[in-house]
């Protein structure tokens, strides 16, 4: 189990979401927490840590020991820029 800390430009990007997509988006927050279940990927390159894709919207977010630490909730052409 990993504890959760989001930032509050992430928390700004989830609220500007529609409803039923910050549903999910929380809903699959929570499951991240239980194992890092989800489909998530390590990134690469210039990109430190990794990244939960839900259909066309990606949460970047970092390892810290047991906390995951989540930076931002964009699109997937906006995520790696």
């Amino acid at each position: 189990m990993y504890d959760q800390w989001i930032s509050e430009e992430a928390r700004e990007q989830i609220r500007g979401l529609p409803e039923e997509m910050r549903r999910n988006v929380g809903q699959r927050l929570r499951a991240l927490q239980d194992g890092l279940s989800g489909d998530v990927k390590k990134l690469s390159g210039s990109h430190e840590g990794y990244r939960l894709r839900l259909g066309s919207l990606r949460v970047l977010f970092k390892l810290r020991g047991a906390r995951i630490e989540v930076h931002a909730v964009r699109q997937r052409k906006d995520a790696y820029d």
